[in-house]
């Protein structure tokens, strides 16, 4: 007998798995909510950060499939008051057909994967943030055409959301392109997966070389959620600055590439607001097709 379909990462997954759950999110958002293929199905949703849009886009994704979701946070639930992961896994796992969870840790994800006998959902970790770069291919195909072969430049930190878009990059064929400073460069282990896999990885301290004739510009926060008082913010800001995307960085990209952030943005640090605000942005459907994106995820696990 087989395990569950757990989400956990794109890397976990082959080519031909996530173009399918692509194509079930697309048609989705085509068809509205006249479907309620998981009725009767629940999914409980563990949240030990913040979080907009990924709370909201599973809790009306599996409303909208005719489900329902259970929020939990620590200090709501025993995880919050020192139950194990492993037995917080076993005890939802005869409660509910599938969890999300959103935490800081990896081996947390990894360690409700091992335990659960339902499928588990990567919502985000440190590491990764597979479930929102399913909503941005969707975004970019739907105003560019397919991504394959295509040029996507990264400008800033090579953190969680480099590394989900490393892991796109193999698996969608497609070139891209980070420019980081070098402290904080991705982590040297996924480009050498990216390599192995014979996936098209530049790296590179040159914001300008790394934009020049993309298809799609993309950045992230410079310092993550829960760390802007941390003593090593400011010197974070010092070496990002130059990996601000504004009008003339996105210049240098080809005339009709995109703009594209996972939000929330910081205006006048990670990008300018005439560039996020402008008609090369596509960050609201970008965050309008989270909910699809998600709805595609859970029927795959639900399968």
């Amino acid at each position: 007998m087989s395990g569950p379909r757990h989400f956990l990462d794109l890397d976990r997954l082959d080519a031909g798995t996530l173009r399918g759950i692509l194509d079930r999110s697309v048609a989705c958002k085509r068809a509205g909510g006249a479907a309620r293929p998981l009725a009767g199905k629940a999914l409980a949703m563990i949240f030990e950060k913040p979080s907009t849009r990924t709370r909201v886009s599973f809790e009306r994704g599996i409303q909208q499939l005719g489900g329902a979701a259970i929020v939990l946070e620590p200090a709501s639930s025993q995880l919050g008051r020192g139950e194990t992961v492993a037995d917080t896994a076993r005890v939802l796992s005869r409660y509910v057909d599938a969890i999300m969870i959103r935490t800081t840790s990896e081996e947390k994800l990894l360690e409700m994967a091992e335990h659960a006998s339902v499928p588990v959902i990567n919502g985000l970790t440190d590491r990764t943030h597979p479930c929102q770069l399913m909503a941005d291919v969707m975004t970019f195909e739907e105003h560019r055409g397919p991504i394959r072969d295509r040029v996507v430049a990264w400008s800033g930190d090579g953190n969680n959301m480099a590394t989900s878009w490393i892991h796109a990059a193999v698996r969608f064929d497609f070139e891209l392109r980070l420019a980081c400073p070098g402290p904080l460069g991705p982590p040297k282990e996924m480009l050498d997966w990216a390599a192995a896999e014979g996936g098209r990885i530049v790296v590179t301290p040159e914001a300008e070389a790394a934009v020049a004739d993309a298809d799609a510009v993309v950045t992230d926060v410079w310092v993550s959620m829960g760390d802007e008082e941390d003593a090593g913010a400011r010197a974070r800001h010092n070496l990002l600055r130059g990996y601000q995307v504004d009008d003339r960085l996105m210049s240098l990209a080809k005339p009709e590439a995109v703009f594209m952030h996972c939000l929330p943005a910081h205006r006048g640090e990670e990008v300018t607001a005439s560039v996020i605000d402008g008609p090369r942005s596509v960050v609201w459907d970008e965050a309008e097709n989270r909910l699809h994106a998600q709805k595609g995820i859970l029927l795959w696990c639900l399968a």
